[in-house]
């Protein structure tokens, strides 16, 4: 169950995927992002440029240990050398709701 919008641990993470490197990221996002709902996380929104090179995910998690007990499952860090082979910068943003 998801905690409040207020008590919600939120990132926005940016993804530059090199063209070499698009087609093992979304391997890797296929294998990860079914995931989340384990953890109490949801992606709230995914966005892509045209050509695939970037995309932006806003995610949400109930609880901080949500968020790390994700990151740490075994099955997503079976598939990190997905991530590594594609190359792809990420820059993980810790936000919070704006009124």
């Amino acid at each position: 169950m998801m905690a409040d919008q207020t008590d919600l641990v939120t990132f926005a993470l940016i993804a530059r995927i090199p063209a070499e490197g698009i087609g093992d990221f979304r391997a890797y996002e296929a294998a990860v992002l079914p995931l989340l709902s384990e953890f109490n996380g949801r992606l709230e929104r995914r966005l892509r440029n045209p050509d695939g090179t970037v995309e932006v995910h806003i995610v949400s998690f109930a609880s901080d240990a949500d968020f790390q007990n994700y990151r740490n499952d075994p099955r997503r860090t079976a598939q990190a050398w997905l991530l590594e082979r594609s190359a792809t910068k990420l820059e993980l943003l810790p936000m919070v709701n704006v009124s």
